[in-house]
């Protein structure tokens, strides 16, 4: 299984870029701190180390070549400090050292009062911080050579107990600084998100609030100009439609009160059947546009209670298929929906499963991440691969593989699709492997 270690969230992609990026600059800036540090530690070692050792020598410079013996022993060394009169510079077995080390040394020697006549003749440096000690050979002007041995003590970058405690706080503040702007930050867009759902079930939503920085003002703005105009659209569609309902009927229950008059009783029984379908197909398709663009108030209800009220309805209506109808699953589940129009889009399925394959077996499955599911099963003979999807057409009919006296006029499903998708669901058809069809309804839980 692949390992995803990029999130997937706006927020969380931030928050991880900024972390990384304040990851490395504390790291930086620590790393700054510690060559620093250092620095200075190694400044301040050198310096105090040469006063020692100038120390002893402006003991023992001033007194005669025969008694500077007698002199260095009385003179009291501090812990760790050797010193030797030798008639030689010093010979331990350390590289003689170059580096700044020496500079230091030098330095420091030359910074300490005394007379130029009683400064060393000759200054040689061996070993060094690397070798953790370190020898001065400092000739003297009797001609004797002071050797002088110290040990070096390693630096210490992070010596202060309570730096390394302030380093970390500082750093997770600054971490849950960057989470708590990211979050703030990100909030418009889940919002805008969540705008835009609602908008998809309820085309009534309300709007955004245009308030915040200028960008989520602008963006509330815009997402809510558009939102009126979807809204104008549909109303505009629906009394478009409701007009052109009302303007057929009149002319239809005219043409119905002429057919009453024919005298060929076989032509008016046509002609009145013809006026009975259209007038079918004109209730069907302002249906149709009234389902997708309802109103109705969202509440919640028992959609297991709803859907065994579907079930008695059908059987109530079809009194011959009444045996062929079941259903199962929990006793109750709580869900808010918009009742009748959910009532409709069930009754449609079940009604269509009846109408081809002459049973419906509805099975209520609980929610799972987050979407229940409602499966509508018949016996029928199933529908063409190619035509799983096209049925959801407005008008389209298969009957070529249905019972041909359906009596509809191909909205029922499309209707059903409107209304679940108003939910913020969907239904899909397909074909079960022992026969019959499936159409699967998804609701959020």
């Amino acid at each position: 299984m692949k390992l995803r270690l990029w999130p997937r969230s706006l927020a969380a992609r931030t928050a991880t870029v900024l972390l990384i990026g304040l990851v490395i600059v504390q790291g930086a800036g620590l790393t700054i701190h510690a060559l620093d540090r250092l620095d200075l530690q190694r400044f301040a070692q050198m310096r105090e180390i040469t006063m020692r050792m100038m120390g002893v020598y402006r003991a023992v410079a001033p007194v005669p070549a025969e008694e500077t013996e007698r002199k260095l022993s009385e003179i009291w060394l501090p812990p760790g400090l050797t010193a030797t009169l030798s008639p030689n510079p010093p010979t331990a077995p350390l590289p003689i050292d170059s580096s700044p080390a020496e500079r230091l040394v030098r330095v420091n020697l030359n910074m300490v009062p005394m007379p130029a006549i009683l400064r060393p003749q000759e200054i040689r440096v061996l070993g060094g911080p690397q070798e953790r000690r370190m020898v001065v050979g400092l000739h003297m002007p009797n001609g004797v050579w002071l050797n002088i041995a110290a040990p070096i003590a390693p630096l210490r970058p992070w010596h202060s107990p309570g730096f390394l405690t302030a380093f970390l706080g500082m750093t997770v503040a600054a971490a849950l600084l960057t989470l708590w702007a990211v979050r703030r930050l990100t909030l418009p867009v889940r919002t805008l998100a969540a705008a835009a759902e609602a908008l998809g079930r309820d085309v009534n939503a309300p709007p955004l609030p245009e308030a915040g920085p200028l960008e989520v003002a602008t963006a509330a703005a815009a997402f809510n100009t558009m939102a009126a105009r979807i809204r104008r659209f549909v109303q505009d569609r629906t009394e478009m439609l409701t007009a052109i309902g009302h303007d057929l009927r009149t002319p239809i229950t005219r043409l119905k009160l002429r057919a009453e008059f024919m005298e060929d009783e076989e032509l008016r029984r046509k002609m009145l059947a013809d006026l009975d379908e259209l007038e079918s197909m004109v209730s069907a398709t302002l249906a149709f546009g009234r389902d997708a663009s309802t109103t109705e108030p969202v509440s919640a209800i028992d959609l297991a209670e709803l859907l065994r009220t579907v079930l008695d309805e059908a059987g109530d209506a079809r009194p011959e298929a009444a045996d062929r109808l079941s259903f199962s699953g929990p006793p109750h589940l709580t869900v808010r929906v918009r009742p009748l129009s959910l009532k409709r889009a069930l009754s449609n399925l079940v009604t269509n499963a009846l109408t081809y394959g002459a049973s419906a077996t509805v099975r209520l499955i609980p929610a799972s991440q987050g979407m229940l599911r409602i499966e509508i099963e018949d016996d029928g003979p199933g529908i063409p691969a190619s035509d799983l999807d096209r049925v959801f057409e407005p008008f389209y009919r298969v009957e070529a593989s249905r019972n041909n006296e359906t009596g509809g006029v191909g909205l029922g499903l499309p209707i059903a699709r409107n209304i679940l998708r108003a939910h913020g669901g969907d239904v899909t058809l397909a074909n079960r492997p022992t026969g019959g069809a499936r159409a699967v309804v998804t609701l959020p839980a």
